[in-house]
């Protein structure tokens, strides 16, 4: 291909060779002309440089070719950079500037500042620089190109990046040894008609090099001096003229990425933030839950300490105390049956605070615990009756955690289920089923006695109807299939045996409506 790099402008060689041919050939054909004509060789110079360039200093061949390509029609060398690319009228050109003193290695800095007229749009805007020796390019802070080749001229298309208001070029030259210079040319072609010319001239700036960021400035400083006036473009150690044109594509304006913005990293900022925040609350909440988990553990566990050691001892000297009076008193008389009962009394208080001891002991807050009470209170219970108790237990229950409220709504509905069965069942016979399915747990208290119809309204409904309404409460079920003479099976399952934590965020207005109480499933009675 034949383009031209931005940082490295230059020209495929076929096509040098091709357009250096075409013009040696246009001015061989113009000599003959001259020579047949009669005149002489200062006449054919004279012709040529007329001809060929209006510029003396361009009236030579490899002056004339401009970006390789020969002149042929004087009229087209009134053309500006405006109007073609490539032109070689170099009227746009400034004078060669540089710094007042010049040395080897040196870098120079020249900024200068200009304003597009606001309510008109540019239609065309050409810039041409070049160095020696070498030269980095900046508009607005942005880098346009650079180089390192004083004898070609570099030719921007910067239309796409001008607009109304005020603008900044900026170049960064640097010099290794000798002479040392720096020439701009540019003209904004507007749509109301005005041409703006900006050329390089002791109005530009010289920037310290220390300075950062000053190719971005657009107020100069009051310590920036004046560039100095070298020689006219084409003139002094400069004279010889530039052999190319190189032509740099149009440029076009930097496009950034949303995500590159700076509206956009302050937004993920704050998101950041946000998220810190709401992260560093829940991580508090959740350290203060634990906190509270641990505390509350801890006085479950001195309540159960505190009523045993306390009320347990009392209640168990009253049991020995109403023995102990029992025995200096005759069998029938009715003082020794007062006592009895008032034995009998406390020992089924006793019984009732292990219950409540085991309840809120928190240690016992686990399946393998409720399990292990559970078959233990059945063999107990079932002691003094003819019916024969039967265990049959999941093995190597584990020691999942089993929350107080289910634990407990279950055991009184296991208990209602056995007391039930002794006192209304005539059975023989009763088998007990603890099994986990899933994340809850099923409880099955059969029997094999008379059995009797669930769709019949009986006395006895109450305890049928609070086994139901325990199990309801903590989103469990209860299954009672019987026939008359065919015993009874009552079935209790708990779905998840522990407390469902709400997100922090269904606290919130919309949250109560997104994420609403899980809806308890009805208590089941099938036949």
């Amino acid at each position: 291909m034949c383009g031209v790099m931005q940082t490295r402008p230059n020209i495929c060689p076929w096509q040098v060779m091709s357009r250096r041919v075409r013009g040696i050939a246009s001015l061989l054909g113009l000599a003959s002309m001259l020579v047949m004509s009669g005149l002489g060789p200062s006449s054919v110079r004279g012709a040529v440089t007329n001809a060929a360039n209006p510029l003396p200093m361009l009236a030579n061949t490899t002056a004339s070719l401009t970006n390789g390509a020969a002149v042929d029609d004087p009229a087209e060398a009134a053309k500006d950079s405006l109007g073609e690319r490539g032109s070689y009228n170099f009227s746009d050109m400034g004078p060669w500037i540089w710094d007042t003193n010049t040395f080897d290695r040196q870098t120079v800095r020249f900024w200068k500042s200009f304003v597009i007229p606001s309510g008109t749009n540019v239609l065309r805007s050409r810039l041409r620089i070049t160095a020696d020796n070498e030269y980095i390019l900046y508009l607005d802070g942005r880098e346009l190109g650079r180089d390192a080749e004083w004898r070609h001229l570099y030719e921007y298309d910067i239309t796409a990046l001008l607009g109304p208001g005020p603008h900044v070029l900026a170049v960064e030259a640097y010099n290794s040894s000798r002479e040392a210079g720096f020439v701009l040319g540019m003209r904004v072609g507007l749509a109301s008609g005005q041409v703006i010319t900006i050329s390089s001239d002791t109005s530009w700036l010289i920037v310290p090099n220390d300075l950062s960021g000053w190719e971005k400035r657009v107020e100069p400083d009051d310590s920036w001096r004046p560039a100095t006036f070298m020689a006219k473009f084409g003139e002094g150690p400069w004279g010889v003229n530039q052999e190319y044109i190189d032509l740099v594509p149009p440029l076009e304006p930097v496009i950034i990425p949303f995500w590159q913005t700076s509206w956009f990293e302050i937004l993920l900022l704050v998101i950041f933030g946000g998220v810190c925040l709401v992260s560093f609350s829940l991580a508090t909440q959740v350290l203060l839950h634990q906190k509270e988990q641990a505390l509350l553990q801890r006085e479950r566990a001195r309540i159960a300490r505190d009523i045993h050691d306390d009320l347990g001892t009392r209640v168990t000297q009253l049991v020995l105390q109403g023995e102990v009076a029992q025995t200096g008193l005759p069998a029938g008389s009715k003082t020794h049956g007062q006592l009895e009962r008032i034995s009998e009394e406390a020992r089924e208080t006793l019984q009732a605070m292990d219950e409540i001891l085991w309840a809120i002991n928190p240690r016992r807050d686990n399946l393998h615990e409720f399990a292990t009470f559970v078959c233990g209170h059945a063999k107990t219970f079932l002691r003094s009756t003819a019916i024969q108790c039967l265990l049959d237990v999941e093995p190597a229950m584990s020691a999942v955690a089993f929350d107080l409220p289910f634990r407990r709504s279950l055991l009184l509905a296991v208990k209602e289920a056995i007391n039930n069965a002794a006192k209304h069942s005539g059975a023989t016979e009763l088998l007990l089923q603890i099994r986990r399915q899933g994340h809850g747990i099923t409880v099955a208290v059969q029997d094999n006695g008379r059995g009797f119809d669930p769709a019949q309204p009986r006395a006895e409904r109450n305890g049928l109807d609070n086994m139901i309404q325990r199990l309801n409460e903590v989103g469990g079920s209860c299954r009672i299939t019987s026939q008359p003479g065919r015993g009874c099976r009552v079935e209790f399952h708990i779905p998840v045996i522990q407390m469902r934590r709400r997100p922090w965020w269904a606290h919130w207005p919309f949250g109560r409506q997104l994420n609403p109480p899980p809806q308890r499933p009805p208590a089941t009675s099938q036949n």
